[in-house]
């Protein structure tokens, strides 16, 4: 050791100080001078072993009692997210609540579907540019398999861009796109006209890497997407008796890894609007609405998130991590 500190008496203060901070930027290189993250936790700041969990209320705009129930839902931190079906009656509500409330995380629910049976929207393009949506009586068909087999996907992008148009040019910032009832999953040609409306208007879309929705388990094969930012998607199978309801959630949520998931849920009241727009329907009806809204209001439901750690995301945070990891070299 001794010459070393004798060449070490040599060196001049200059040169010291330059050891000096060459030392210090070796010290801190595994924290600072890293590569980028690899996974979304990480670009957010959290470690990779952290689940992050979109709380998402789908179909905003469907009815007046959705609308409330879910309005009050964002208001409370209840659901960190919402997506909008921009065809449906109640829009206008949704445009006058958005101007109130600029700072909500709300996406479009892309919508080629009019599910319930009498209870209808049509498109919001002109009829006569997306004849090959339209089912016999005008409207959005009731079923995904009617718009795989008939649908023309130039049509489907003029839909898509319209919707997307019409809330933008209401005046609400959005966060996000995902797809009505998972249409836009159910062909690759589908799948790539969401992709193309979302890139073109700097929106992320929901896709995720592990399942049916563009991911591993996508209907025309495997094919995980690296720019998707979820890693599942979970939503409750139909069949969940009421008594059950929190169990099954509780259910879907335990056994998750490390990642970032999105639980869907549908929020209303079980009331006589609810009642008959559901009418003929035994899922996703108004009783299963209800049934959601009591789950995220309940104090189990918090604290069971709240003991197994679960960071509440939104798709605005989730945005922020897509566009560091597109300026990582």
């Amino acid at each position: 050791m001794a010459p070393v500190r004798e060449w070490m008496l040599g060196l001049n203060a200059a040169t010291l100080a330059t050891l000096a901070t060459l030392a210090t930027l070796c010290a801190l290189a595994p924290h600072q001078v890293a590569g980028p993250a690899r996974t979304t936790q990480e670009r957010l700041g959290y470690p990779a072993s952290a689940r992050l969990l979109v709380l998402h209320a789908d179909d905003l705009g469907m009815s007046h009692s959705v609308n409330r129930a879910t309005f009050d839902a964002l208001e409370r931190g209840l659901v960190t997210s919402a997506s909008i079906l921009v065809p449906a009656p109640w829009f206008p509500d949704v445009v006058r609540w958005a101007r109130a409330h600029p700072d909500a995380d709300l996406g479009i629910h892309l919508a080629l579907n009019s599910e319930w049976t009498g209870y209808r929207w049509g498109p919001v393009a002109s009829a006569s540019d997306v004849r090959s949506l339209l089912d016999p009586d005008g409207y959005l068909p009731l079923t995904e398999t009617m718009v795989v087999d008939r649908a023309r996907i130039p049509e489907v992008e003029r839909e898509l861009r319209a919707q997307i148009d019409r809330a933008r040019s209401s005046g609400i910032r959005l966060s996000h796109l995902d797809s009505h009832m998972a249409t836009l999953f159910r062909s690759r040609e589908l799948f790539d006209a969401y992709r193309r409306v979302g890139r073109s208007y700097g929106l992320p879309v929901l896709v995720e890497r592990q399942g049916s929705r563009g991911g591993a388990q996508a209907a025309w094969g495997p094919d995980a997407d690296p720019e998707a930012l979820i890693d599942r998607v979970l939503s409750i199978a139909p069949g969940v008796a009421r008594a059950d309801w929190l169990a099954a959630y509780q259910g879907l949520l335990e056994p998750l890894p490390p990642g970032v998931y999105q639980l869907i849920l549908h929020l209303a009241h079980d009331d006589d609007e609810m009642r008959a727009a559901t009418r003929g329907h035994a899922d996703w009806d108004a009783t299963w609405r209800q049934a959601d809204l009591e789950l995220i209001r309940s104090a189990a439901f918090r604290q069971f998130l709240e003991q197994q750690r679960f960071v509440l995301v939104t798709w605005k945070e989730l945005s922020a991590a897509q566009s560091r990891a597109a300026d990582s070299p």
